[in-house]
């Protein structure tokens, strides 16, 4: 199926679910938008880490996030006509950002300021790509997620998936070599 070009910039602002859906306008990059909402979620995470302290209250905003998400994802690609329209990136963030919650701060606060963590940043980026892979390749179940479940939940449960992926691959190296 041939790429289709971004919607344009006031059809996200026409309805809340697509402001959403498209990732805060993410989502509207002519190139790579997936990859563009997976790096908006990388760089919006450490203000999410501020506004939820603690793994229970950014998990539980992450549940309410996907099920919205579910919702935005439904109504944006209804209007646009494609169930899983490449502008739809909200599946890319909510997914990355509880893929964050598993690997190491890239920022490390100490009594002297805070610095740049290379360990952390390194774990990052590995993660950023693995879940890029893992979202592009759609390993089962993902695959089955995006080919038979034509809503909401089957746009956003195949990035669940491919964050599932990331994490499992992240402990997997995690405990052969470090």
């Amino acid at each position: 199926m041939a790429k289709l070009p971004p919607p344009p910039l006031k059809f996200l602002f026409s309805h809340p679910a697509h402001f959403v859906a498209c990732g805060m306008g993410s989502g509207l990059s002519p190139f790579a938008p997936g990859t563009a909402g997976t790096a908006f979620a990388w760089a919006t995470f450490p203000l999410l880490q501020l506004a939820y302290p603690g793994d229970a209250n950014l998990g539980l905003f992450l549940l309410l996030m996907f099920g919205f998400g579910v919702w935005c994802a439904h109504v944006t690609g209804r209007n646009l006509g494609v169930v899983d329209h490449g502008a739809i990136v909200w599946d890319e963030i909510v997914p990355f950002w509880a893929v964050l919650m598993f690997v190491p701060s890239a920022m490390v606060a100490t009594p002297h300021g805070t610095f740049l963590s290379l360990s952390g940043l390194a774990w990052q980026t590995a993660a950023f790509f693995l879940f890029r892979f893992y979202d592009i390749v759609k390993p089962p179940p993902a695959n089955w997620f995006d080919s038979q479940v034509k809503n909401g939940f089957g746009v956003m449960m195949d990035d669940v998936i491919a964050a599932a992926y990331t994490v499992l691959t992240l402990a997997v190296v995690k405990a052969m070599f470090f």
